[in-house]
């Protein structure tokens, strides 16, 4: 990648059905890419009001031993 691009790629996930994050460094919006077979979409990612939402990545964070584990409330308070 050339020192200066405008879009960094933060996430990538799956090879046949992929996901990624793409972060615009000079806005700091966060894109969502995904892509399966010969089509894909791209969207921002934004939050009820329309204002664009950071990412926190956190791989397999929600797993534990195969079973999912949710977020305390107030886990997700400290994030705001």
């Amino acid at each position: 990648m050339a020192k200066n691009e405008r879009f960094i790629k933060t996430y990538s996930q799956g090879k046949l059905v992929e996901t990624e994050i793409w972060v615009d460094k000079e806005t700091g919006v966060n894109y969502l890419y995904r892509k399966d077979g010969y089509s894909g979409g791209l969207c921002v990612l934004t939050d009820k009001d329309g204002k664009p939402v950071p990412v926190i990545f956190r791989p397999w964070h929600e797993y534990n031993d195969g079973k999912p584990v949710v977020s305390t409330a107030e886990e997700i308070a400290n994030l705001k």
